[in-house]
């Protein structure tokens, strides 16, 4: 069943519609469902769907020339310029829709093809009923070399996806039969990819998920990551290294290379790798652009989860140990690892809010925020930051079972004396809810909203 995508799947549509020729860049990371939307746009029109693949260029000639002439047809196509010539002529006539998934690997086989099909664009475009779409995975590939100023294709795509996992609110279609909680949790545990989220199962308890999914040999993630690191990259040792220090909290470059044994002055590039990836995003405080304060987190949520508790457990696991990892290692750590999950959650949620125009006012920089407090001399961090000239909005977010008390207020007030702005407000998100003392506080000014996590659903 197909779940999201609305937005993406309403613009295909109004490109369809147009009856012109119509160029379409879809990317994203791998697994993150780019194939699927396309398959379900295309599933009622008129479309010609080819897949390459990691094969010579011969190869894919070959597949390319069994797609357009059909099941039951011979092959005629000796070079790619007659396949391609053959996609155009029929555009002429008639509107359908043609695609190349994974163009990096045919890109990969037959380095002329951008080149090629710059030149059928620009010649046949104004006659064409033609909507074309590249997709794949490579962002790096995509961006540089479809997108980018140097690729023969720079200026010709009518419009790009690039295909983000889903948000907690709109994994939700996946998580049907589990409390709002557990809702959480799974997706804390999943991220928003698809293709993880479909792996649940509705009729087992988060335990049982986790130790089916994870902590078993046979598990469907268990060796997941690590195949992926192997897939996309050299040296995955270091790779593991560098993601299980950031799983376990080093954010800082050169925390992340003293705790990873990677070498200084090549940890830089290994975590652009990652972050082209989308594996690894790099922060900076939400009210700077530039600065040495930037920080490393993991941008997908099941790499997290997996170098957190999964990496550094396997031999265990292997042995049959899963459901001891999980009493040992998984349940008392939950809480403490939910608290990213929960902040990510919660702006979210501030965005959604955004949307309706329910904040107190619009602002296009929301993010965390930490620096230094040179009244206290110590370090400060604020988990929402929401700005615009002289408005601000600080949040606070807490996963924990106990009631959030007026002192996360008190600090909250504080933290606003760091900055200039006249007219503040104070979000305070929770778990659990708030004692009476919070509450009264809230109630008292109107400045102060306390949003318990029911109440985000």
């Amino acid at each position: 069943m197909f779940f999201g995508r609305s937005s993406e799947l309403g613009k295909l549509d109004e490109m369809y519609n147009s009856n012109r020729f119509e160029f379409a860049v879809i990317y994203g990371r791998r697994r993150v469902g780019k194939t699927t939307l396309i398959r379900e746009f295309i599933k009622d029109k008129n479309a010609m769907f080819y897949a390459a693949s990691e094969s010579t260029a011969q190869d894919n000639l070959l597949f390319l020339s069994r797609c357009i002439a059909g099941k039951n047809s011979a092959p005629v196509f000796t070079d790619y310029e007659n396949a391609l010539s053959a996609v155009f002529e029929k555009a002429e006539t008639e509107r359908f829709v043609f695609v190349i998934d994974e163009f990096p690997y045919l890109a990969a086989a037959y380095r002329g093809i951008s080149s090629l099909l710059q030149i059928m664009i620009d010649h046949n475009r104004e006659n064409s009923k033609l909507m074309l779409i590249l997709c794949g995975s490579s962002m790096s590939f995509m961006e540089s070399q479809v997108l980018g100023y140097q690729s023969p294709l720079y200026g010709r795509r009518t419009a790009q996806f690039k295909i983000l996992p889903f948000s907690y609110f709109d994994s939700l279609p996946f998580l049907q039969g589990f409390s709002k909680e557990d809702q959480a949790l799974l997706y804390g545990v999943a991220g928003g990819i698809p293709e993880y989220l479909s792996k649940i199962y509705s009729h087992k308890s988060v335990k049982e998920n986790v130790i089916e999914l994870f902590l078993t040999p046979s598990g469907h993630f268990f060796e997941e990551p690590s195949n992926l690191i192997k897939q996309e990259l050299r040296e995955p040792s270091t790779y593991n290294g560098i993601i299980e220090a950031i799983a376990r909290g080093a954010s800082r470059l050169s925390e992340i290379s003293t705790k990873s044994h990677a070498e200084s002055n090549k940890c830089g590039k290994y975590l652009t790798s990652l972050i082209a990836l989308g594996l690894v995003k790099k922060e900076l405080p939400v009210t700077e652009t530039a600065g040495k304060k930037s920080i490393y987190l993991l941008e997908d949520q099941m790499f997290r989860f997996w170098y957190r508790f999964v990496f550094p457990n396997m031999s265990a696991i292997v042995a049959g140990l899963g459901e001891r990892v999980y009493v040992a290692e998984v349940e008392p750590q939950l809480s403490a690892y939910m608290g990213l999950v929960f902040e990510e959650i919660c702006k979210q949620w501030m965005l959604e809010q955004m949307k309706q125009d329910a904040l107190p006012f619009f602002s296009g920089k929301l993010g965390r925020w930490w620096g230094n407090n040179p009244r206290l001399k110590r370090q400060e961090e604020i988990d929402i930051l929401a700005y615009r000239e002289n408005q601000a909005l600080l949040g606070e977010c807490k996963w924990t079972n106990s009631l959030v008390d007026i002192n996360v207020f008190d600090d909250l007030r504080e933290q606003s004396k760091l900055f200039s702005y006249e007219e503040c407000w104070f979000y305070i998100f929770a778990k659990r809810g708030f004692t009476a003392r919070l509450k009264q506080a809230a109630e008292q000014d109107e400045r102060v909203k306390l949003v318990a996590f029911e109440e985000m659903l």
